[in-house]
């Protein structure tokens, strides 16, 4: 089963749902900004697109320029920085069994879903 993690005012995340949905595969859809993930997912999505917890994170967001621009932050003090403010979440991330992508440019998404 397909999850894409999304935005609804998100162009880019608005383009990943419909490739989604072109593809006629089954999925499912985590709204983040009203279900937040937990550390542990957080944790999880991160493994999965084996990346760093910073470059999960939307710095451009006024949260982030705040809060935390110029500190230098632990993985887990990331994490919770994600966790307390969803929108800094980069979007949309898109999972397909083992494998998880960024949706930016929303094209990348083919690569999973078209995978299995």
């Amino acid at each position: 089963m397909i999850k894409i993690y999304h935005n609804p005012r998100c162009s880019k995340s608005r383009n990943g749902l419909e490739i989604i949905k072109e593809s006629g595969k089954n999925f499912e859809i985590v709204a983040y900004l009203e279900n937040t993930p937990t550390k542990e997912e957080l944790k999880q999505l991160i493994n999965l697109l084996n990346i760093p917890a910073e470059d999960l994170i939307r710095k451009n967001e006024a949260a982030w320029k705040e809060n935390f621009k110029g500190k230098n932050l632990t993985e887990e003090q990331l994490i919770e920085a994600m966790v307390s403010f969803p929108k800094l979440i980069e979007r949309p991330i898109v999972i397909n069994g083992s494998k998880a992508v960024i949706g930016r440019p929303p094209e990348k998404i083919l690569e999973i879903i078209l995978s299995h």
